[in-house]
């Protein structure tokens, strides 16, 4: 017999309750995103798991990609029949996790931002230690994981593939560069690390695995599962790297009580405006900062910069102050051109407010 599921075992609390109090949607049913699938989603509640889509108003006033459900969204709706639903609005979100993806300097494409997921509980930052590990890939993540309200941990798999030396010599290097960071270290192949990772997971918190193609967040869920629920592939012997194994976000339900979200693979992680996320990531050169000698310091080649010092001193870790600098600037020219685009859109608005202005001037009633 299946267990019954309350609202609760799927990560719904007060600060949801609240805010679907205070927007008078309190008599309406909700659901979770657990799935998402090219536009297509899959919802869950105490009553079952139903296939969802957005109305059509929602997709005429979304703004942007941000604007729709994203897989851990709490979402209001209406049952239109036993299996399938329709999602009326998406409710506050306590965290999100979000990335810049596409490049504006190719033609044709533009940078938007992508919701990876939403209230989100901890970000699990998988590396592999052979191929796929990266201290600044590292830092990235959790830069754009605190900046959303998330509490980052490193997972450190396929410990089975390097001596315990060279495990502690990275574990080293990450403390060195993310002093409070919790590292786990795993191996699917020996289930070292597994009855950590467990212990670490907590009923009714959300988890979201997040790494390169081929790093194992698939196949670390599957054994926490305790069953192969999700298709994994081996890496390609010639390239070494791994094949995309997920295609969509997905969330499972651990029996412990936790939940996990699956992604797909994403090697390179575009900053979005997450200054903040920056600013509390490297605290410590912050700190250094507000003795420079002037304000605007870039902390590049200005006489009297206490930055530069600290890494002349050797004070101030010279790998980890060169990621601050490309972090820092790739979330200025995000929020600079973010500022551009919103100046285009109001003048554009003038410009449409002043010429139905004159057309109703010249007469024409319709404007």
């Amino acid at each position: 017999m299946e267990k019954e599921i309350k609202i609760e075992d799927l990560g719904w609390d007060e600060f949801f309750a609240a805010n679907q109090e205070k927007l008078g949607l309190d008599s309406f049913e909700v659901a979770r995103i657990i799935a998402q699938h090219k536009g297509a989603y899959k919802i869950k509640n105490a009553g079952g798991e139903y296939l969802a889509k957005v109305t059509g108003k929602q997709m005429f006033s979304a703004e942007s990609r941000e604007d729709f459900p994203a897989v851990g969204d709490w979402v209001v709706i209406a049952e239109a029949d036993k299996e399938q639903a329709v999602i009326k609005s998406i409710l506050p979100r306590k965290t999100v996790m979000k990335r810049k993806y596409g490049d504006k300097n190719r033609i044709g494409e533009k940078s938007e931002i992508q919701i990876i997921a939403a209230n989100i509980d901890v970000a699990f930052v998988i590396e592999s230690v052979d191929r796929d590990y990266n201290l600044n890939r590292i830092e990235r993540y959790f830069a754009i994981a605190t900046d959303g309200g998330i509490k980052p941990a490193v997972i450190l798999n396929k410990t089975d593939l390097i001596s315990k030396e060279e495990l502690e010599t990275k574990i080293s290097e990450i403390k060195n560069r993310l002093a409070d960071a919790d590292v786990i270290a795993t191996s699917t192949l020996t289930n070292e690390g597994l009855a950590e990772l467990k212990k670490y997971i907590i009923k009714g918190k959300t988890y979201c695995f997040l790494g390169s193609s081929g790093v194992g967040k698939s196949s670390l869920i599957n054994k926490l599962l305790g069953e192969e629920i999700i298709k994994t592939k081996s890496i390609g012997v010639a390239s070494g790297r791994g094949r995309h194994t997920t295609t969509g976000r997905e969330m499972y339900f651990l029996k412990s009580g936790g939940i996990v979200i699956d992604n797909p693979g994403v090697r390179e992680v575009g900053m979005t405006d997450a200054s903040a996320g920056v600013n509390d990531l490297f605290d410590e050169i912050i700190e250094l900062a507000k003795d420079c000698k002037f304000v605007d310091c870039t902390h590049m080649h200005e006489p009297g910069c206490k930055v530069l010092e600290a890494v002349e001193a050797g004070q101030l870790d010279q790998g980890r102050y060169a990621n601050y600098i490309s972090l820092k600037k790739e979330t200025e020219h995000f929020e600079m051109t973010e500022f551009e685009k919103r100046e285009k859109n109001r003048q554009f608005g003038k410009f449409i407010k002043k010429a139905k202005k004159g057309l109703r001037e010249a007469g024409h009633k319709d404007f």
